[in-house]
């Protein structure tokens, strides 16, 4: 029986008991497809949480068309590792700043996520933060079409991802999907999203 309700001590409290190596990929799916050794690229994206008397949420943004990989996506903010960024926390804040306009000093880090493996060969570390206090997003629509708010108990339902099928470079290719309303959450993000509500109903069910 998974539990849809979860505070912000009890995720933080489940990532740091998290005794798991499983690292995600979008090819957990397409074992077949997966590349040998690939060169990738390290990144991060931020898990931004918010807090309501109606539970938590989480902050999700459309990418801009205009862009050249992944237009139109619904997405986490993030993006690849600079060489000033101490590390991947750095970077996850970063760029939730620069595409949503989040200030780092507004942010509470509730812990990281094993690594997941794009298809376009980035290797991505997910940051989990807490939003504080109230926050007024500010776009930069270079990179970034909206940016809303889903309930975190929509992923906590595993009966809510469905998975489906696409022609990828001439080969079908499964991926994991969590439609709302009319938005369509796919791909790495919904897989992300998949691990982190895998690893606190698996910390639920151990204790």
């Amino acid at each position: 029986m998974f539990k849809l309700l979860y505070s912000t001590d009890q995720i933080k409290a489940a990532l740091e008991n998290y005794a798991g190596t499983e690292n995600t990929s979008d090819f957990d799916l397409n074992n077949a497809l997966r590349p040998v050794d690939p060169k990738l690229r390290d990144a991060a994206v931020l898990i931004p949480i918010t807090s309501s008397p109606d539970g938590l949420n989480v902050i999700l943004t459309k990418r801009s068309n205009n862009l050249k990989h992944h237009p139109g996506q619904i997405a986490l903010p993030g993006g690849k590792v600079e060489k000033s960024d101490k590390d991947v926390i750095e970077t996850a804040l970063r760029e939730a700043y620069e595409e949503i306009g989040l200030l780092k000093n507004n942010v509470e880090i509730l812990g990281i996520l094993p690594k997941h493996q794009t298809i376009t060969n980035f290797c991505v570390t997910p940051v989990i933060g807490l939003i504080k206090n109230s926050y007024e997003p500010k776009i930069e629509f270079g990179e970034v079409d909206e940016i809303f708010k889903i309930p975190f108990k929509l992923f906590i339902n595993p009966n809510n991802f469905q998975i489906h099928y696409r022609i990828w470079n001439n080969q079908k290719r499964g991926y994991y999907s969590v439609p709302y309303g009319p938005y369509y959450i796919w791909g790495a993000t919904a897989r992300i999203m998949r691990m982190f509500c895998k690893i606190l109903s698996e910390t639920n069910e151990n204790k």
